[in-house]
């Protein structure tokens, strides 16, 4: 049920048991302070968990990203949607090995592509600290614009919304 997604130099797979000590690395360090982080390490757990299990429930979740062709992990992408979230959201990370490459926005266009295509979703949304800098220029890359009336759990995040190209 849970696809796999090839681009031109990457490959976004299922997550693996593989995956979680470099997710849990990230998700307990300054590097997650724009995903609800530092997290401690159970609340890291209950995260990765959550990223798998909306497959089953929802029929999304998060992609790992990965470099094609050396089976290195590079960050995810993923969408989710449930009692936690107003809207279908698109949201990214990549490890710090991976910045500055594109990685993310390879990543972001393929699977924002899939949910529209695959998941007919008519919209998807970004939700962004603003402080943030370098998503919210990601989310103005891929074509999402600014939506000061999208509803959303966080006050000061701002919301990007993104539509069928």
């Amino acid at each position: 049920m849970t696809p796999t997604i090839e681009t031109e130099r990457l490959v976004l797979r299922p997550m693996t048991m593989e995956d979680w000590p470099d997710y849990s690395t990230l998700m307990q360090s300054d590097r997650a302070a724009h995903m609800g982080g530092p997290m401690s390490r159970e609340k890291a757990w209950g995260s990765f968990c959550h990223d798998v299990a909306l497959w089953v429930l929802m029929g999304h979740g998060a992609l790992m990203i990965e470099e094609r062709g050396s089976d290195r992990c590079l960050g995810q992408v993923g969408i989710n949607h449930g009692p936690l979230f107003p809207e279908h959201e698109i949201g990214w990370f990549v490890y710090p090995h991976a910045e500055g490459k594109g990685v993310a926005f390879e990543a972001a266009r393929a699977f924002l592509d899939w949910g529209f295509k695959e998941r007919g979703l008519p919209t998807l949304v970004s939700y962004v600290d603003p402080d943030n800098i370098r998503s919210c220029r990601l989310a103005e890359r891929l074509g999402a614009k600014l939506d000061a009336e999208a509803p959303r759990n966080d006050p000061r995040d701002l919301v990007y919304r993104h539509t069928i190209m």
